[in-house]
């Protein structure tokens, strides 16, 4: 390319001197020639060659210790000659200072595992959007008059309290709504009135105090979930949600019962008293360090606590225990720990993965298609299980009733399709009487059948459980077929219509909605505070 353009520039050279020679010159016409002979010279090699002249012969000697393939044509050892690179042809790439960085781009060329691992985040972010697109979006809260917010603004907290249990008392009758399904509901009109209330006015202070892991610290897979997921959620909301205390209507105590237990217990000791001294002295320096555990001896404070053990961690706090409003998945009311009508029976969740709570929720399959009248899987720990197997395993074809599950069983049908493969979906309780088995029943579109007595059943203040669900005493288990055999076809198929309906109260949606797992199990506390409230009749 050189040589083409000298020879080029020559032979212009010789004719213009020929032209010119014994006659005047016309230096405008010659400034003329040069200029365009100047940008002739400089845009044909740009244009020729994807990489500038000067590049190409600034280039170092290249070393390569091992054979290296370049551009697929030919094999470099050791030294390579500016000669030899000249003769290469460029590959078309993003300019570059070097043939050895060439050589480095290329080794960064994502690797097929890489590949695969990308793959798979896509489909699982695919899934997760999937997960997301099947939700049935509630309807916007109605506007609240401006007038009527400044009016409950201008209301202290208990004011406030006052004229919401008054409006609940006085609520209008609803009878159908778009989105809820009232026949799942006691008190429909009641329930509406009063979530409608909690949105304008409740306002929740959450404590600062506290060190991580044991507090603001959610565990959010398992079967102790629940309390990590309402911890997730609380501390990032915006609506409930208050820096000032003087304008709370409660008070949450933010610490994990799972995490306790993780951080806290010796294992195989069987001794909680470490866990419940740690409770009782952190309550104890809420109280010296603010005033308002003091007002109220407690009564408007609240702690949300999934795992077995979270009663017993309560237990060196006489105002702890009896007056805090405890939201727990071991609501038992015969130990004397749990009150009712004071405190909340909190749903136990398992959440396999955090990344995607909503995993496997629907698709039960058609009722005609269903083989198995009812099912339970599972450990054989506490005093029911045990009585269920001794009855059931392998007694009857419509009962298919196991200890864990064995892996030749589940080749042929897993835990989830024997589920939604079923009528009845046994939950019998185990160490305590709290089961996830109750809430899986409901996202896999199974009628739960719940044998635990004492137990008191999640938000049973406003859910009517008689509509989706079956209640059988412990010493009926040896008649659990004629029981469920009895329910009539129709009765049935309403059972499993509420089932799909009442779903959406149980779900942990990545992001809350009105009337999901968070807002309900907030909703049972607000309405628990409410019920402390005692308005004068003169």
């Amino acid at each position: 390319m050189g040589e083409l353009l000298l020879s080029v520039a020559g032979v212009l050279m010789r004719e213009l001197l020929r032209r010119c020679a014994w006659n005047k010159v016309d230096w405008k016409k010659l400034f003329l020639v040069g200029t365009i002979l100047t940008m002739v010279g400089i845009l044909v090699p740009t244009l020729a060659v994807p990489y500038s002249l000067k590049l190409w012969q600034l280039s170092p000697p290249l070393t390569v210790s091992e054979y290296t393939a370049l551009n697929g044509s030919m094999l470099l050892r050791k030294s390579v000659s500016e000669a030899k690179v000249e003769e290469l042809h460029p590959v078309l790439a993003p300019p570059i200072l070097s043939l050895n960085l060439m050589v480095s781009h290329k080794e960064e060329v994502p690797t097929r595992s890489q590949k695969r691992d990308s793959v798979s985040r896509q489909r699982r972010r695919q899934k997760r959007v999937n997960d997301e697109a099947n939700m049935v979006l509630p309807p916007p809260r109605n506007p609240v008059s401006p007038s009527l917010q400044k009016y409950i603004w201008s209301l202290s907290p208990y004011d406030a309290l006052v004229y919401a249990k008054k409006e609940i008392e006085n609520a209008p009758v609803v009878t159908d709504d778009s989105y809820l399904h009232a026949p799942v509901f006691r008190n429909f009109s009641a329930f509406k009135r009063s979530y409608e209330l909690m949105e304008t006015i409740l306002k929740v202070y959450i404590y600062r105090d506290g060190r991580r892991p044991i507090f603001h610290q959610p565990h959010l897979d398992g079967i102790y979930a629940s309390e990590g997921w309402f911890m997730k959620f609380i501390e990032a909301n915006k609506d409930f949600i208050t820096r000032d205390p003087e304008k709370a209507h409660l008070f949450y105590l933010p610490y994990s019962a799972r995490q306790l237990q993780l951080a806290l217990y010796v294992p195989d000791s069987h001794n909680l008293r470490p866990l419940s001294i740690f409770m009782r002295d952190y309550v104890n320096m809420l109280a010296a360090k603010y005033p308002f555990w003091n007002r109220t001896h407690g009564r408007d404070h609240f702690l949300v606590a999934c795992h077995d053990w979270g009663p017993y961690t309560l237990t060196m706090h006489e105002e702890l225990t009896k007056n805090t409003i405890k939201a727990l998945c071991n609501a038992d009311i015969s130990e004397g720990i749990f009150v009712g009508g004071k405190d909340v029976s909190l749903p136990e969740t398992t959440i396999r993965s955090p990344k995607r709570p909503l995993r496997n929720v629907g698709g039960g399959i058609r009722v005609s298609q269903r083989p198995i009248l009812a099912f339970f899987a599972g450990h054989m720990h506490g005093r029911v299980r045990p009585k269920l197997l001794e009855y059931w395993h392998n007694k009857d074809e419509d009962m298919k009733i196991y200890g864990p599950l064995s892996s030749r069983i589940t080749r042929k049908m897993t835990y989830v399709q024997h589920m939604k493969s079923s009528r009845f979906c046994i939950c019998p309780m185990g160490y305590e009487v709290n089961s996830p088995r109750i809430v899986e029943a409901i996202y896999y579109e199974c009628v739960p059948v719940i044998i635990a007595d004492n137990f008191v059943l999640p938000f049973s203040e406003v859910l009517d459980w008689s509509a989706f669900s079956v209640v059988v005493a412990e010493k009926d288990i040896p008649k659990l077929k004629q029981f469920l055999l009895a329910i009539p076809l129709r009765r049935y198929l309403q059972m499993l219509t509420n089932v799909k309906m009442v779903q959406k109260h149980f779900l942990w949606n990545p992001r809350p909605i009105r009337y999901d797992l968070f807002h309900m199990i907030l909703h049972s506390i607000w309405s628990s505070r409410l019920n402390q409230i005692q308005i004068s009749r003169s």
